[in-house]
């Protein structure tokens, strides 16, 4: 009787399965054939963080969420680039503020978010943009060098989101921003930390997701962005074979537009789709034959030498934003 039971249940869940996977296919059809800026919604007095936000892609963001109408706040360890932001916001006629936060330290990160939340209020917009990359082969890589590039680029992700999450829950209003990288879907040439900690945020990102929705927090939205290489000089040297780097302000551009329309995955630029299942449907050696042979992926990491230069424009500051990928 059990077995009968479970064999109904089971028949009805995937007819209930197949009618939702119609209407969503239906849904996506018709979104497709609606230009995005009449879909997008309105992030007017919405609060949004964005970490790394003094440079590159960060500040970009913050500069565009704040035009939308959002009281921005930015978040980075160089106070010369939180103020170049928050002057660039305020010039153009938004709201914006900038706190200087060490996100290798958690407890720094729950103490600017305390004040955050005394003084401007609770953040509704959560932009996990910063990051960090060494850039050399795993026997080379200082150990410190690691432990940074995970305290960056995915264990600040838990402070962040802690810091918010309970607000947004409270009145199911929120979104969550991860911005990864493509380095999170495949494995790079002199990234075994970069790249690991890149799959960690992805996994981070898709198993908060999953709790949201299963318990009932459909207010709360999240987007993945994972980008290819970004011609931002974070990666200076590298130089790609088929796909050229994206540039900066198309890279914000697609972010702001994911924000907007509540997209769950933005990958960058979007041919990248079609390419990642080969790793999966092609035998071991041929992935391996396409990627070298072909994209030549790991020969356009060996010139890689982005943070030195970095370093040298920037007095030996380290970068804790997100500027590559």
């Amino acid at each position: 009787m059990t077995d009968l039971a479970d064999a109904v249940r089971l028949l009805y869940d995937t007819l209930l399965f197949i009618g939702v996977s119609i209407m969503y296919v239906a849904e996506a059809v018709v979104l497709s054939l609606i230009p995005r800026r009449f879909r997008g919604k309105n992030i007017t007095g919405e609060v949004a963080l964005v970490t790394g936000g003094g440079s590159g892609i960060g500040k970009l963001v913050a500069i565009k969420l704040a035009k939308l109408g959002a009281h921005v706040i930015v978040w980075d360890i160089n106070e010369h680039g939180i103020e170049d932001t928050v002057k660039q916001i305020k010039e153009a006629g938004g709201k914006g503020c900038g706190y200087r936060c060490d996100l290798t330290d958690r407890e720094d990160i729950y103490r600017t978010a305390k004040a955050v939340k005394i003084e401007v209020g609770p953040v509704t917009l959560l932009v996990n943009n910063a990051g960090y990359v060494c850039g050399r082969t795993l026997l080379d890589l200082p150990d410190e060098e690691i432990d940074r590039t995970y305290q960056v680029n995915i264990l600040s992700h838990y402070a962040t989101t802690k810091s918010f999450l309970k607000e947004m829950m409270k009145d199911n209003h929120g979104h969550v921003v991860t911005v990864a990288s493509v380095a999170g879907l495949l494995g790079t040439y002199r990234c075994t930390d970069y790249s690991a900690t890149k799959f960690a945020a992805i996994g981070y990102h898709e198993s908060l997701f999953t709790e949201l929705r299963a318990h009932g927090y459909d207010g709360i939205h999240a987007t993945l962005v994972c980008p290819y290489f970004i011609n931002t000089g974070m990666f200076n040297g590298v130089k790609p074979r088929l796909l050229p780097m994206l540039e900066p302000e198309y890279v914000a551009e697609e972010i702001v537009a994911g924000i907007l329309t509540n997209q769950v995955n933005v990958v960058l630029p979007g041919s990248v789709r079609y390419l990642l299942p080969l790793k999966c449907f092609l035998p071991a050696k041929m992935c391996w034959a396409l990627m070298y042979q072909i994209m030549q992926g790991p020969q356009s990491m060996m010139t890689f030498k982005g943070r030195e230069v970095l370093q040298d424009q920037n007095a030996n500051i380290p970068m804790t934003r997100s500027e590559k990928n």
